[in-house]
């Protein structure tokens, strides 16, 4: 059975071919593109995640993403896009090796929320999202902040969870130096968002680190704390 076929057909069915110049425009990567929108894709994952097995998602979105098709690579990420998957390990592999395609950022942010839930089921993944952060490849240095994102968030944080915040944030001052536009902004994200949680730990951060920032990313990282 050709697993990819009838997915891949729904998604042609909804193709706007003005609309897909537009994005091929905004996206700039070079791969096709259908012009459809994120909820109508997500409208097909959920269903198709609701017909079949797991087994049969992971395949399907490793074939999705085999096309090399915007619109397809973002369904295979929403098909991976689930607090609870049991067992996880063939999904967090299958996302995990997607990281070195990322080229553009709409499609890196789909599958690292795909991570993200991947990361929070099992947070010893951490190691492997760790190497990341010397890669050459821009993209999988970035991806190291946006898929501990879920570690800004929490209220409530235990000892385990402060711990992964305390290592991300090495991770944001081993990256402070990097010039890239899209890592300078991605910590800028990572401490905004935690600011607004732990606004002590983001002040300390950019009392020490702040000045290695350039100047958009210190100011965005504290757009939250006030004077």
């Amino acid at each position: 059975m050709d697993i990819l076929a009838a997915p891949l057909a729904e998604l042609q069915a909804l193709a706007n071919p003005q609309k897909a110049a537009e994005v091929a425009a905004y996206h700039k990567a070079d791969r096709p593109y259908l012009g459809i929108s994120v909820p109508d894709i997500e409208e097909l994952t959920d269903r198709w995640r609701a017909e079949l097995s797991l087994d049969d998602r992971i395949a399907l979105a490793a074939a999705l993403w085999q096309t090399n098709i915007h619109e397809a690579r973002v369904a295979a990420a929403k098909l991976l896009t689930q607090a609870r998957i049991r067992p996880d390990q063939a999904a967090w592999e299958l996302i995990v090796s997607w990281v070195p395609d990322f080229d553009a950022w709409a499609i890196a942010d789909h599958a690292s929320i795909a991570g993200q839930k991947r990361l929070v089921a099992d947070p010893s993944r951490i190691d492997t999202v760790e190497t990341w952060v010397t890669s050459p490849h821009m993209w999988t240095r970035r991806a190291a902040l946006v898929m501990t994102l879920p570690w800004t968030k929490q209220n409530f944080p235990k000892p385990q969870d402060l711990a992964i915040r305390a290592r991300v944030l090495g991770w944001c001052a081993t990256l402070a130096d990097d010039r890239d536009w899209f890592i300078q902004k991605a910590i800028a994200w990572w401490l905004r968002d935690l600011s607004k949680h732990d606004a002590q730990a983001t002040r300390a951060f950019l009392d020490q680190h702040g000045a290695r920032l350039k100047p958009f990313a210190r100011k965005e990282a504290a757009r939250h704390l006030g004077g």
